[in-house]
């Protein structure tokens, strides 16, 4: 399906009716057009905004079933949002920018009949694809490039899939749509579905918290890493929600990216692989509104921990699942991030060739799939609750970075070079305007406000980052 007349509000409409929500809502948005944003032949400041105006426009529909009022007025900007849409690029930390989060030896390499581009941040990805380039640790950028040389790009590309490395094949819009990964894709971004049957219901407002958000008294567990997952959570928090981020004491993670996504949240560690902890995070879900996870498809069934299994302890759960691919076809186990989804499904062949530098590939701007999967599973998560509400029963939302990238390739292209005159956001000095100063376990943070307004209601964040683990397994 091709969008290429939509407006932001047309995405917002679409995808609003789709998910068969009250249309009068929709009077209640006001998208303000202030700026072209984000220099890209793709329409990035288009689901910049549209989509964290899905997510406030959810909130505030939640708020209006729960209180019996009127949706408040929701506003969201379109400059804002693309800011908010580079947040993890765009804070300060006791007066140091945010650090770059990429490894030393990954990014795009020349192999024997193209290109292939390689996330190395978390230290088993790196290690993985050494182990398959026949290289020791330690091995410099100059290293890997001479062994990429001796291999095909679809054959490093399966080996990664099969042994645990995340390297994807840089591929055309011709390579891609010809594959069965290309049409296993679902053309709608937010999968939505109702999983068990059960009366309807509304989490009251503990009588000690304020209700000055729209989603004070919901319970989230989220079981994520970088860099989906985590808006999402972090989306739901700016609205209220008690977010409980859990993290393994046994896997790596990415504290530069953290400081930013961690905000809203407190933050539990438990090895679900140990009986003990595993009852725990068990305990937590019994009691929760909605479970939030990124692992790949079938991690935690494999665990115990299954839509079927959970919705038995929890028949009120909204279960929110974000993947690379989605949850059908060939490549749906695989894992991927963000920059690999651009580079194998065309998108930075088509922005390089449209820019017209002699360059094989060109980057988004940002990482707009990860942002914009984050939004849309929030948007997803919200919807549910609204019908839990309304009719009652326990749901999945699944959302994918691929299928991000597919509506927003549905969306159309610019004209000619027009996109690439976009304003972007690279320097602190920047976005001054948008930023909010807070205090931290890591000292002061300066850091992106929420792009949206909810009228009469608060947004934003009430807890600060701190160190994984800080917090007890148990609900305020």
């Amino acid at each position: 399906m091709y969008r290429r007349q939509f407006q932001p509000f047309d995405s917002v409409s679409y995808i609003w009716k789709t998910l068969k929500l009250p249309e009068e809502a929709l009077n209640s948005l006001q998208l303000i057009n202030d700026a072209e944003c984000l220099p890209s032949f793709f329409k990035v400041d288009h689901i910049a905004q549209a989509f964290i105006a899905l997510s406030a426009l959810s909130a505030a529909l939640f708020h209006s079933i729960r209180h019996q009022t009127a949706v408040p007025k929701v506003t969201v900007p379109r400059e804002h949002a693309c800011v908010e849409f580079k947040s993890e690029r765009l804070y300060v930390l006791n007066g140091t920018p945010a650090p770059s989060s990429w490894g030393t030896i990954g990014g795009l390499h020349r192999t024997a009949d193209g290109y292939v581009r390689m996330h190395d941040s978390f230290p088993n990805h790196r290690a993985n694809a050494l182990m398959i380039l026949g290289l020791e640790e330690g091995a410099s950028r100059e290293d890997v490039a001479r062994k990429m040389l001796e291999w095909r790009s679809i054959d490093l590309e399966t080996a990664a899939f099969r042994n645990g490395a995340v390297i994807a094949m840089l591929r055309s819009f011709e390579e891609w749509d010809a594959l069965p990964q290309a049409k296993a894709i679902a053309d709608f971004p937010i999968l939505l579905r109702k999983i068990a049957d059960s009366r309807e219901y509304v989490p009251s407002i503990p009588p000690t918290v304020t209700d000055d958000k729209c989603l004070r008294g919901i319970r989230v567990v989220e079981m994520s890493r970088v860099l989906a997952a985590p808006v999402a959570g972090r989306t739901l928090a700016a609205h209220g929600a008690e977010v409980l981020w859990i993290t393994s004491p046994t896997l790596p993670d990415l504290p530069d990216l953290d400081r930013d996504t961690a905000r809203g949240k407190r933050t539990v560690q438990l090895d679900i692989k140990q009986p003990a902890d595993k009852a725990k995070l068990l305990d937590l879900l019994r009691s929760a509104d909605v479970f939030i996870q990124s692992y790949r498809p079938g991690s935690l069934a494999a665990q115990g921990l299954s839509p079927e299994e959970l919705t038995k302890a929890n028949p009120h759960l909204v279960i929110a699942n974000l993947s690379a691919y989605g949850p059908d076809g060939p490549w749906s186990m695989n894992r991927g991030f963000d920059s690999l989804v651009q580079t194998c499904s065309g998108i930075n062949v088509a922005d390089a060739q449209r820019y017209g530098a002699g360059e094989a590939a060109r980057v988004l701007p940002c990482q707009a799939f990860d942002h914009g999967a984050g939004y849309l599973l929030a948007t997803g998560v919200m919807a549910a609750l609204y019908k839990r509400a309304t009719e009652g029963g326990a749901y999945e939302v699944q959302v994918s970075l691929a299928g991000v990238m597919k509506y927003m390739r549905s969306l159309g292209q610019s004209p000619g070079k027009t996109g690439f005159e976009r304003k972007d956001f690279k320097k602190i000095e920047e976005v001054e305007q948008y930023l909010e100063a807070r205090q931290t376990a890591f000292g002061e943070l300066k850091v992106i406000r929420h792009a949206a307004t909810i009228e009469g209601l608060e947004t934003g964040w009430d807890t600060m980052p701190k160190p994984l683990g800080s917090d007890e397994a148990a609900w305020l």
